[in-house]
């Protein structure tokens, strides 16, 4: 039941590594439309949410199921989650909040959730580099 559970986790992780790649595309298919562009960032959050949300319970049922304990790599694994569900919100807050028919301020929140795209993207493939890391026994947390 446990590789299950870990399956489950490494295969939600790879859905949202694909999400957060295929996001990155939302400031250019809404260039010269600011309201989709809100809309557009309002649905990427939910599914966003939505998807990490699944992720960290999926990991959290593996970590009791298997009686494996919090060891550092599950709470490196929580504390990640964690930033990413605050960059998170704190982008689409910033874009809901704003004007964005006007060009510059939409210029520069779409500059800004391209950046954070790729700091979210980074934060997974180094959490994903770090456990498969730990899997081959190179590190030990």
């Amino acid at each position: 039941m446990i590789e299950q559970m870990i399956t489950a986790h490494s295969i939600l992780v790879k859905v949202f590594l694909g999400f957060l790649v295929a996001g990155i595309a939302i400031p250019f298919m809404t260039a010269k439309n600011p309201v989709g562009f809100k809309k557009a960032s309002f649905i990427y959050t939910m599914i966003f949410q939505a998807l990490a949300t699944m992720i960290a319970f999926a990991g959290i049922v593996a970590i009791y199921a298997g009686h494996t304990g919090w060891d550092t790599a599950s709470i490196i694994m929580v504390v990640v989650w964690a930033a990413l569900m605050f960059i998170e919100i704190k982008k689409y807050k910033l874009i809901k909040l704003s004007d964005l028919h006007n060009r510059n301020t939409h210029l520069l929140l779409k500059s800004a959730f391209f950046k954070i795209s790729l700091i979210e993207i980074f934060l997974v493939v180094a959490m994903v580099v770090l456990m498969i890391l730990k899997a081959k026994g190179i590190v030990t947390l």
